[in-house]
């Protein structure tokens, strides 16, 4: 599975891989408890192949953020959570992206980034990270 397939969803926690595509939308799977939702074509869905952290120079794709952290912390859990304060997690994110754009990525998408990373984690789909970076170098 690539991050084609993992979805955020506005107003609903966590992520979720799509299951099954339908007429109207898709279902898809939370990875926190497995259960199964329909997506409407009008609901606010974010792929994460498709998200990008502001830099000072360009726009990191996040799939280099993820494996960027997974380096950092030896594919472990991260050792910080994104409920912790927001000093602490511009430092965190600071140690992985130094030169992210500081006006343009705010602490609630850190806070994303580190959840996303460690639901990642916890589901073992960081192995996907290593597959599209495999993949882009062979094209």
């Amino acid at each position: 599975m690539t991050l084609d397939k993992i979805l955020s969803i506005s107003g609903k926690p966590g992520l979720f891989k799509i299951v099954a595509q339908t007429r109207t939308g898709a279902v898809v799977e939370s990875l926190i408890d497995k259960k199964r939702l329909t997506v409407g074509v009008h609901s606010n869905v974010s792929i994460l192949s498709e998200i990008a952290i502001y830099t000072l120079t360009e726009e990191v794709p996040l799939r280099e953020v993820l494996s960027k952290i997974e380096a950092k912390e030896k594919g472990e859990k991260t050792s910080i959570s994104h409920k912790d304060g927001k000093d602490v997690l511009e430092e965190y994110f600071f140690n992985v992206l130094p030169d992210y754009d500081e006006d343009r990525v705010y602490v609630s998408d850190i806070k994303k980034v580190v959840q996303w990373y460690n639901t990642l984690q916890a589901n073992d789909l960081l192995s996907t990270l290593k597959e599209e970076t495999t993949s882009d170098e062979e094209e």
